[in-house]
């Protein structure tokens, strides 16, 4: 059975993208093959927002995704001027990267609430101690 296919004569992918296509990978080129199983896999993980009672299309999930990775941050530029920083970009306790000129709290407008942070530390490392009460005779 094996040597039957192999004698057989190549098949153009079945996307009809040019490329040759296999049996083994259900006759897609190896670039439609992997795109396909990428794509499976993306409607089989649950998204954080969708609800398993709500049914939705594979290309909804794929314009979900798309539009939540605009929204996300480039890590390689600075949030406040746009300039490119790489691997001496400053990542603030806010979550984002800024050059080293707006790398203060001040400078790009942290909303990250550095007092209430100070408090739970303290209240973590020093702990009431109190004394049992002794029971009068």
């Amino acid at each position: 059975m094996a040597e039957e296919e192999r004698c057989q004569a190549p098949k153009l992918c079945a996307n009809d993208c040019g490329l040759l296509g296999s049996p083994a990978t259900q006759n897609l080129c190896s670039k439609c093959h992997r795109d396909l199983q990428q794509s499976s896999s993306v409607i089989q993980t649950p998204t954080p927002s969708s609800s398993p009672a709500t049914s939705s299309s594979p290309l909804e999930v794929k314009d979900e995704r798309t539009a939540e990775a605009a929204v996300e941050v480039r890590p390689n530029r600075c949030l406040s001027c746009n300039k490119r920083v790489g691997l001496t970009g400053f990542k603030c306790r806010c979550g984002m990267v800024f050059c080293g000129i707006h790398r203060y709290p001040e400078e790009h407008g942290c909303d990250f609430d550095f007092k209430a942070m100070g408090k739970q530390q303290i209240a973590k490392a020093n702990p009431v101690v109190k004394a049992a009460k002794l029971h009068k005779i």
